[in-house]
């Protein structure tokens, strides 16, 4: 092989600095698409977290406006209870005999209750020999008794009630009982 052979397999200075020229355009276009992805990703995740934020924002009100809701129902179906107490309250007592009192507050109380009721609120008002339940009775004293089970209810001191949310139901004052001693 000759020297002038040789050379024609070596590459000339131009031809290097061509294709270094090639490959840095190449590398620019590709960080150009680089930071343009990244540009378009970055705007992705600002929409994204303002798209979180405005839930969030409206999942609050949403909350609000529910609570709001609700205390105005059980506030308009109390509102008729405490206008049938006005109405007692202007009764002349002279003219009211103690039964006809009794009947009147039996009457309101059980509006009342009707009105609870319609906003899931259950009274718990265990009868003598029912099982008691540690979620729904507070065993305040033990008692014997003649024909009620050992740990059954004997008698029940103050009703308790219940909240019924969906499927669940949450106690809000389990029923004061007394117990027959096992």
């Amino acid at each position: 092989m000759n020297e002038h052979d040789s050379m024609k397999d070596d590459p000339r200075p131009e031809d290097i600095s061509a294709a270094a020229d090639a490959d840095i355009a190449a590398l620019m276009d590709r960080m150009g698409a680089m930071e343009s992805e990244l540009e378009a990703a970055k705007g992705r995740a600002v929409r994204v977290m303002a798209d979180f934020q405005n839930f969030q924002r409206r999942a609050s009100q949403n909350e609000q406006s529910a609570r709001q809701s609700g205390v105005s129902a059980v506030a308009s179906s109390v509102v008729g209870v405490i206008d049938h107490f006005d109405m007692a309250l202007t009764q002349d007592p002279a003219k009211a005999s103690a039964q006809q009192i009794i009947e009147g507050v039996r009457v309101i109380r059980d509006e009342l209750l009707r009105a609870l009721t319609r906003h899931g609120v259950s009274l718990i008002q265990p009868a003598s020999n029912d099982e008691f339940r540690p979620g729904q009775h507070e065993a305040i004293m033990q008692q014997p008794s003649e024909g009620v089970e050992p740990g059954h209810i004997v008698a029940c001191f103050q009703a308790g009630y219940a909240l019924q949310e969906g499927d669940t139901q949450r106690i809000i004052r389990p029923a004061k009982v007394s117990v027959a001693p096992s």
